[in-house]
């Protein structure tokens, strides 16, 4: 049995026994106890939680229920000059399933070890952003601070499970228009350097399924035609591409885990019996692709492949995204010039990239709308969906102060053309 929050010298407001732990921390803690877990989230529990952080905050909070039972939550901190574009601080309230045997703490607990690392699903996706975008709003507040440009903070269901439910359907409601978005920030990834990673882009996900037809026949004789066989060939096809990109990314220095297409066979589907030869087989892969491939191109490379694995064999996607936009980290952008000189007066160290997965940026990107993906989190392993997920709590309260700092500097870029 996994120890509790509670266990010894583990959970609790004291760390050492002689120093209180930071409030924010204890909050952070909180939200990671709010199972918001797939297949089943607690969505209804993290909307009570946030409406209390709204009336903490003495901000509106708008509920918009996009598909029934999910809700994105909306709170507005209204700007001096609501008229000019606004500023969005982007996270999912969802957290991905946990195989509870790997864990050295109940996943849902939110320990807090010796060395002050908090462990629980969502401690680096991405429910430490969430509560640091809540209190570096609550400290400028405390502050009397106030800015040209409206913040909003958007709280939405379903980004883990491809966001159809979520982001994508939220981008085409007429609350989202309302919100006259001129940045927005996401997620990215922690960093076990000194360096913070900035994404300004996403690979496509395709999620596509390859489907074999072949003869039937009994398990005793050597039947022609077989799906299997076709089978065989197509995983060949998949998996010779994904070396060859694994080759690419070991062999060139310049190269990062967004700038290769990965594959990867998650799926197979086939047969009834030990005796019985199918007559259909199935094969699934995870794919991301770069915004620097053509996408039409490696369509037809696919397509290619199911050819020369033989008669009959089709494919279908259960998701295609098509869209290659980039985000601005150019100097000149007013958006990126904000952001990235914020960075530097507090002497972080940006490394801009492709985001090697998906995230809702990618949705906002469609529209046009620039946004950055960024955690600030350094000096950390990367974790997020695996086992034994952590923060530790210096490393929350640094990320914090960063975005006390980040928010003024987006929230007050000077008008630009097309603001009003």
């Amino acid at each position: 049995m996994l120890p509790d929050k509670d266990g010894p010298g583990e959970g609790g407001g004291v760390q050492d026994g002689t120093r209180s732990e930071d409030p924010s921390v204890t909050l952070f803690r909180e939200y990671l106890r709010v199972k918001t877990v797939h297949p089943q989230p607690d969505y209804d529990a993290a909307l009570r939680f946030l409406e209390r952080m709204a009336e903490e905050l003495s901000l509106p909070m708008k509920k918009v229920e996009v598909c029934p039972g999910r809700v994105v939550a909306i709170m507005t901190w209204a700007g001096t000059r609501p008229e000019l574009k606004s500023v969005v601080l982007n996270s999912h309230t969802d957290v991905v399933p946990v195989y509870e045997e790997h864990w050295k703490y109940e996943p849902f607990s939110a320990v807090k070890d010796t060395e002050g690392n908090i462990y629980g699903r969502g401690a680096q996706d991405m429910k430490c952003v969430t509560i640091q975008y809540i209190e570096a709003v609550r400290r400028l507040k405390v502050a009397g601070k106030r800015f040209p440009r409206t913040v909003h903070l958007t709280f939405v269901p379903d980004e883990e499970v491809g966001g159809h439910q979520g982001m994508e359907t939220f981008v085409k409601h007429p609350e989202f228009q309302k919100l006259n978005i001129g940045f927005a920030l996401d997620e990215g990834l922690a960093n076990p350097t000194d360096v913070f990673t900035v994404f300004y882009g996403e690979k496509n996900p395709w999620w596509i399924t390859v489907s074999c037809p072949g003869s039937p026949g009994h398990g005793s004789r050597f039947v022609e035609n077989t799906a299997a066989e076709k089978l065989r060939r197509v995983i060949n096809s998949f998996l010779e591409f994904r070396e060859k990109e694994k080759h690419r990314l070991n062999t060139n220095e310049c190269f990062t885990l967004g700038d290769v297409t990965t594959v990867n066979m998650t799926m197979v589907k086939g047969g009834v019996a030990y005796n019985v030869v199918p007559a259909e087989m199935d094969v699934s892969f995870d794919l991301r692709i770069p915004p620097t491939v053509d996408l039409q191109e490696f369509e037809e490379q696919i397509k290619a492949w199911c050819k020369d694995a033989g008669e009959g064999v089709t494919y279908k996607f259960a998701q295609k995204h098509m869209d290659q936009n980039l985000t601005s980290t150019e100097e000149s952008d007013p958006w990126w010039s904000a952001f990235d000189s914020t960075c530097k007066a507090m002497n972080m160290t940006l490394q801009k990239e492709i985001f090697p997965a998906a995230t809702d940026s990618r949705f906002m990107r469609e529209l046009g709308l620039p946004a950055i993906g960024f955690s600030p989190m350094n000096r950390t392993p990367i974790l997020l969906h695996d086992h034994n997920e952590y923060l530790n709590e210096r490393v929350f309260l640094k990320g914090i102060q960063v975005y006390e700092r980040l928010v003024p500097a987006l929230a007050s870029v000077p008008p630009l053309s097309g603001d009003e």
